[in-house]
């Protein structure tokens, strides 16, 4: 079942600074497939949609809007993305590979879950984790 199919589900906006063109970080780390794509007139992007094995995400460059900003604006980010997946240490490796900086190591934890922690080329924070 995809997230289409699905009645109730999320699907995390985050925003990028303005003039981001390229954002093959999230196929090259997690396997993304970019669903749609609106450009600005100079190539950048204004809004993309990704899957990664049909949970849906939007990358949105900053407006207007004083309630939405990059992770830039702050030297942090208001949100962690939880990402599970299968093989912890593998899809950290790969995202780091991508260009993503590791902030904490996957490591596991008494209360069940092996998780690590990334911060993607953008600003944003994810952990990849697994219930063990």
């Amino acid at each position: 079942m995809t997230a289409k199919d699905k009645k109730t589900f999320f699907a995390p906006e985050l925003f990028i600074n303005n003039g981001v063109k390229d954002i093959s970080f999230y196929q090259k780390a997690f396997g993304a497939t970019e669903q749609l794509r609106f450009n600005n007139d100079d190539g950048s992007i204004h809004v993309a949609e990704l899957s990664i094995e049909g949970a849906i995400f939007h990358l949105h460059e900053v407006t207007a809007s004083a309630s939405y900003f990059s992770p830039d604006k702050n030297n942090g980010s208001t949100v962690c993305i939880g990402l599970f997946v299968a093989d912890v240490d593998a899809v950290m490796q790969n995202a780091i590979k991508a260009g993503a900086t590791e902030i904490n190591p996957a490591q596991d934890y008494d209360y069940g879950y092996r998780q690590g922690t990334i911060k993607d080329p953008f600003g944003h924070y994810w952990q990849i984790q697994k219930k063990i």
